[in-house]
This record gives structure tokens, C-alpha cells and sequence, in this order.
């Protein structure tokens, strides 16, 4: 694989997942539908309404109609909303977010649940080979 033109090294890039998310979102605000993420709210740094987890999990409606202060940043969603008539301030941390997709006919796209920020090791060597012998006269 070539190195980029300016010489930085690939591996160190930031995850593609916060700018397909605002992608997606964009393109469905633009076309009349609702975005939806659905969150692990099981993972540190989640703050949403505990009493609507279900399995762990949680479906967050995040239109710009149905929000205040949305931030779509490259570390986290964040935004309040209502639930139950009740104003709530919710923060998911980007790790946390598990998919997108609209309301109205379930496109979208689901990210990896497990990112790091560091480089994934290097691979094991393969174990030596044994040697092997043969008889010579």
C-alpha cells in the first residue's frame, strides 16, 4: 500500500464514524426522514434514560426537530430531548454508537462495536519450523 502524498501514516487517522454518521443523518434530514442511533448504553460516558434501556440498548431519535443543541462532534452525540414529557440532556459518547438509520423505511448502517484509537497490534510471528532431515548417502 502507498503512503499518503503528505507522508502521514494511515493508521493514525480518526475514525470515519462520527463523519458517515453526520453523512447520514444530512442526507436523511434532507429527504424528509427521521434518524434514528441506536446506543449501547451499557458502555462508560453514556448519559440517556435509564428507564428506556432495553437489553442494554437504547433507539434515540435525533432529528433536528426533535432535539435542542444538537452536537454531532467527532467524540460524542449529544443533545436534549423529551421523553415522556420530561426534558432530559443526553450525551453518547461515539464508541457508543451502534447504528444509524431512518425511522421510516430502516436505511442506514450499522458501525463496528469494538474501535480503538491505537493501532491494532502487530501479528504474532508463525511458531519456527520443525527441522527436517533426510538421509543422505
Amino acid at each position: 500500500m502507498a503512503s499518503p502524498p503528505d507522508g502521514s501514516d494511515v493508521q493514525h487517522l480518526p475514525s470515519a464514524k462520527p463523519y458517515l454518521l453526520r453523512g447520514m443523518v444530512q442526507w436523511m434530514e434532507d429527504n424528509g426522514l427521521t434518524p434514528q442511533i441506536l446506543v449501547d448504553a451499557t458502555l462508560d460516558g453514556v448519559s440517556v434514560p435509564q428507564e428506556h434501556v432495553k437489553a442494554g440498548k437504547i433507539v434515540l431519535n435525533i432529528a433536528q426537530r426533535a432535539t435542542t443543541r444538537r452536537d454531532l462532534a467527532n467524540e460524542y452525540v449529544s443533545f436534549g430531548a423529551r421523553f415522556g414529557g420530561v426534558a432530559r440532556e443526553v450525551w453518547v459518547p461515539m464508541l457508543a454508537v451502534l447504528a444509524v438509520y431512518a425511522r421510516e423505511n430502516g436505511q442506514g448502517m450499522t458501525f463496528p462495536t469494538e474501535e480503538t484509537d491505537t493501532p491494532p497490534s502487530a501479528p504474532e510471528p508463525p511458531p519456527p519450523e520443525r527441522p527436517k532431515l533426510r538421509v543422505v548417502k
